[in-house]
């Protein structure tokens, strides 16, 4: 990728986001022009924005920095920066209070760059006055945007059933905090997109996206939802690695970073980790961690199911979302992933209803087959309270589905107490079940090796998914049930 940095990982520590083994802003420069925003800078009038310095305090037009984002994307007007430009903010908050015009489009050569100063703490962009965007990509294509902090400053939540939640006409909240349309070729990466009053990302109708290192925690409503409109479908590689979608339909505690007044459908609100309107695409999500959703933690049950789309997700760690816990359409290849169907984490918390918990019966992966399609579903570990771990709806002849090399442990039903399911399914396409084992399970088809002996060191609340049952269980032989990298649960 031009212009593309090293590696790096974001961690949390004590509710923050810390930026590890991160290369430098200015990694792979822009042949456009370079800007720079700073908390001491100054207006457009005082600074020209053409130095990391800070604004000497008399005179105009000075080679100094300007003070706010807004000032190189005003809200109206012609913006100060240009397609291929550089726009390097320095740490501190911006109060973005009017919504800033769309990032201008680079080309294939020289995208537009919009990056935090690296070095210190992620720069804040806090959205206010109830703004609908903080970061605007509408119709904006070959753009890089990293290293900021995209939130607001409200504990509160757009349109809470509950009015101790609700955001009302005061200054200090925003609605979205990544807005995209029509938008193509763009990197996005080291964000951390939290605290929102309603959705972290409202992105669709995208191109060629790619997000690495990004963090979607905590947004009133939804982490990402597709719908811009009448026609949101997405198409070409969208790319995800190294992201956390957490939390959200919870409102987030400025002060402390804790998620509260979490809600779901049942009351009104929405809820996913990540959703979408009817969507094309080739998807590919990796080392992912998608967990405590009021709704379905990954949902891509809308993909389109044409022959040309895909999904391909690799060691995603999904747990304690109140819906289902993944769900694909069309073509799909699971692997190396754990899944933990704790459907029912939310129950009589927040402003949560019961009706909330365990959709579509709790199942912890759910499969929706279009005609023609290949699933693969190899090496995971599959827990859960639903009626089975593994769903499969609308399946016909032509469609070829493989279930091989899981482990799988039931625990009982949400519903009457009764042990869930292994379930390879009914399709009446080709279907191969191999190398699977499971525990405490209710069925047993052909191609599991079960076990109905009691596990009761493990429990949904502290699934272990490093847990491996015995020296066998390891050999991807016999089954892969461990996964190498997995996160612990969050509870507040």
């Amino acid at each position: 990728m031009t212009g593309s940095c090293p590696p790096g990982r974001l961690a949390a520590a004590g509710g923050t986001l810390a930026l590890l083994s991160l290369c430098g802003a200015e990694a792979g420069v822009s042949p456009g022009a370079t800007y720079y925003v700073r908390t001491d800078g100054g207006s457009a009038t005082q600074c020209n924005g053409r130095s990391d310095t800070r604004y000497p305090g008399s005179g105009s037009a000075q080679n100094c920095a300007w003070n706010s984002p807004l000032v190189a994307l005003p809200n109206s007007g012609t913006a100060r920066i240009a397609g291929g430009d550089t726009l390097i903010i320095g740490s501190g908050t911006y109060r973005i209070g009017s919504q800033m015009q769309p990032v201008p489009s680079g080309s294939s050569s020289a995208r537009t760059r919009i990056l935090g100063k690296t070095g210190g703490s992620l720069p804040k962009l806090a959205g206010a006055n109830g703004i609908h965007r903080v970061l605007n990509l509408e119709g904006s294509s070959h753009v890089e945007i990293g290293h900021l902090d995209v939130t607001d400053l409200s504990d509160c939540v757009f349109n809470h059933s509950n009015t101790t939640a609700k955001c009302d006409s005061g200054d200090a909240w925003a609605r979205v905090g990544v807005y995209a349309s029509n938008s193509r070729n763009v990197w996005l990466h080291d964000l951390d997109v939290h605290g929102l009053g309603a959705r972290g990302f409202q992105a669709g109708a995208l191109t060629d996206w790619t997000l690495e290192r990004v963090r979607i925690n905590r947004n009133g409503s939804a982490g990402w939802d597709g719908n811009v409109g009448t026609n949101g479908s997405n198409a070409g590689k969208i790319v995800m690695r190294d992201i956390e979608i957490g939390w959200n339909g919870c409102g987030e505690r400025v002060a402390t970073g804790e998620p509260w007044a979490c809600w779901g459908q049942k009351s009104g609100g929405y809820g996913d980790g990540l959703g979408t309107t009817s969507t094309g695409g080739q998807w590919l999500i990796e080392d992912a961690y998608i967990h405590h959703n009021t709704s379905d933690g990954l949902d891509l049950l809308y993909m389109n199911g044409a022959d040309s789309t895909n999904v391909a997700l690799r060691r995603v760690h999904a747990v304690a979302n109140a819906g289902n816990q993944v769900k694909v359409s069309g073509n799909a290849l699971i692997e190396n992933s754990v899944i933990v169907g704790h459907c029912t984490f939310f129950k009589g918390k927040y402003f949560m209803q019961d009706g909330d918990s365990c959709r579509a019966y709790g199942a912890a992966l759910l499969l929706n087959l279009t005609g023609n399609d290949t699933v693969t579903v190899r090496h995971n570990t599959i827990a859960g309270e639903g009626e089975a771990q593994i769903v499969h709806k609308n399946s016909q002849s032509s469609d070829r589905v493989h279930i091989l090399n899981n482990v799988a442990v039931g625990f009982p039903y949400f519903v009457d107490g009764s042990r869930s399911a292994f379930s390879a399914g009914k399709a009446p396409g080709t279907r191969t079940v191999s190398g699977n084992l499971a525990w405490n399970v209710s069925s047993c088809p052909e191609g599991v090796t079960c076990d109905s002996h009691d596990l009761p060191e493990l429990t949904l609340a502290a699934f272990d998914s490093m847990w491996c049952a015995d020296d066998s269980a390891r050999s991807e032989d016999a089954g892969a049930p461990c996964l190498d990298r997995a996160r612990p649960g969050q509870s507040p």
